[in-house]
């Protein structure tokens, strides 16, 4: 894969490195050579990436042409963004707290060349800045507030504003990051390429490596090249032409930025920044079913305004939501006025709007993984014993957890089945499990989650490791239909 860099003019581009190709933008853009190139990393260092610049334009048609640019337009939008300025300070408050923790407050600005800093204790937090906005040259600025350092601001620097003491340093580090290999090497005979985002730290993971494996040996068997990535590996994003999420998604985290960067890319994705905001809100969800005349248990939407009515309508007990609760977490059972004004002064602080939901006691609910609209499998998961819940997450941390049963999808009840491709299909056409109850013999939706679990010996009972093919298929037939 050939090294280009683009710049201005590159006579201002004051480093020689051995392999790298130095061209101007407007040469890059029209010069047939540039035009032809088949692989190549392509290395932006314009001084603005603003609209429709040239600096723009050289990322923009890199991607067109099938290079690998840095900056990818993503992150130059990105970089613009105030917003994800505060995520990747939030994302990163400890790393920031324990970089800089030496440091007399003021204003400290931190050098980032190709991911790296000149200064050792700096480097795990160059490298955390790069991967959220990989750009080659970039200048962040701290600045403490009497109490914490702050980012205060990020953004890609010309190479005139590299002092010249560091230029030996932006030379090392740049050929360090030329001569690495993109990725591992494609193998001979596959055609794409899928990363899969997994945590392995995470308590409750959606699939345990077991399952992983077998995602792997179904999409190798397609011809898929499937890489296991890690949240650390954003900048990596654009390497390959498809991601699969098996790690428990959310909005405000890199879960989200990770599928959304993916869709901005153009690679097929599971689950897709649109499946995850929707699923993830049990507002959404609650006024979906409502207007969709979609059954599920007896629901009000409240606020400070009308909270008065739950206990009316609902009686007790009920079931308090947070609106992104998950894994049983954030859901609580109320049984007395008094618990109930205690839990709204906890959770109105935390979100303007909670769900109140009829308590519907069962032994079990019903999960329909669905996949592009079609049934995949069928599970009834049990309470955890004396609990009401699925998940009892205990005070000593230990937490227990009700057990499952199997069902072949032609064998489960007709009407659970497509009642849960009902709800599902108001999401999208990509991976669900769908949650629900049996109230007077009728199935009624509990939620629609992404994300769903597919574990060894509990999903895939019924199927086995065709479960696992059938996913793929679906990862298959879209970068076949958009030509990866």
């Amino acid at each position: 894969m050939s090294n280009v860099i683009v710049v201005d003019n590159p006579k201002d581009w004051p480093l020689h490195i051995h392999g790298v190709t130095v061209v101007s933008a407007r040469g890059y853009l029209t010069e047939p050579r540039f035009t032809d190139l088949r692989a190549a990393r392509v290395f932006n260092l314009c001084k603005s990436y603003s609209y429709q610049s040239l600096g723009y334009y050289v990322s923009l048609l890199a991607s067109a042409r099938g290079h690998k640019p840095l900056p990818d337009i993503t992150t130059i939008q990105d970089l613009k963004l105030s917003t994800m300025l505060r995520i990747a300070e939030h994302e990163l408050e400890e790393l920031i707290a324990e970089s800089l923790s030496d440091l007399k407050p003021g204003t400290f600005l931190l050098s980032i060349y190709f991911g790296r800093n000149m200064a050792k204790r700096h480097e795990r937090l160059a490298l955390a800045l790069f991967n959220l906005f990989p750009a080659p040259l970039l200048r962040a600025e701290f600045r403490h507030d009497g109490e914490t350092w702050e980012l205060r601001s990020l953004r890609p620097i010309e190479a005139d504003e590299i002092p010249k003491e560091h230029l030996p340093f932006v030379s090392e580090s740049a050929k360090a990051y030329f001569t690495r290999p993109a990725r591992r090497a494609r193998k001979v005979d596959t055609r794409h390429d899928l990363a899969i985002l997994f945590n392995e730290s995470e308590p409750n993971p959606p699939s345990d490596t077991k399952a992983l494996k077998k995602f792997i040996k179904a999409a190798e068997s397609m011809g898929i090249d499937t890489e296991i990535i890690t949240k650390d590996e954003y900048g990596r994003v654009a390497e390959f032409d498809a991601l699969f999420l098996r790690d428990t998604t959310s909005v405000n985290h890199y879960t989200f930025r990770f599928s959304r960067r993916a869709q901005a890319e153009g690679l097929v994705v599971i689950d897709d920044p649109d499946s995850i905001v929707k699923c993830a809100n049990k507002v959404y969800l609650a006024e979906l079913l409502h207007r969709h005349r979609v059954p599920h248990p007896r629901t009000l939407i409240i606020h400070r305004g009308n909270c008065d009515d739950a206990p009316k309508q609902l009686g007790f007990p009920l079931v308090l939501k947070q609106p992104d609760s998950s894994f049983s977490l954030g859901v609580v059972k109320i049984h007395t006025l008094k618990e109930y004004q205690e839990e709204l002064d906890k959770l109105f602080p935390v979100s303007d709007l909670l769900i109140a939901q009829e308590f519907v006691p069962t032994s079990f609910d019903w999960r329909v993984g669905i996949i592009e609209r079609q049934p995949l499998y069928v599970c009834q998961y049990f309470m955890a014993e004396k609990h009401w819940q699925i998940y009892d997450h205990t005070k000593t941390g230990l937490d227990k957890v009700g057990n499952f049963e199997a069902w072949p999808v032609d064998a489960a009840p007709p009407d659970v089945v497509r009642t849960a491709i009902r709800a599902a299909n108001l999401i999208g056409d990509g991976l669900y499990g769908v949650d629900l109850k049996e109230i007077n013999g009728k199935p009624v939706i509990v939620e629609i989650n992404d994300n769903p679990s597919i574990e060894t010996g509990v999903e895939d009972q019924i199927l086995g490791d065709e479960l696992y093919r059938r996913v793929m298929r679906v990862f298959l037939r879209r970068l076949e239909s958009r030509g990866s």
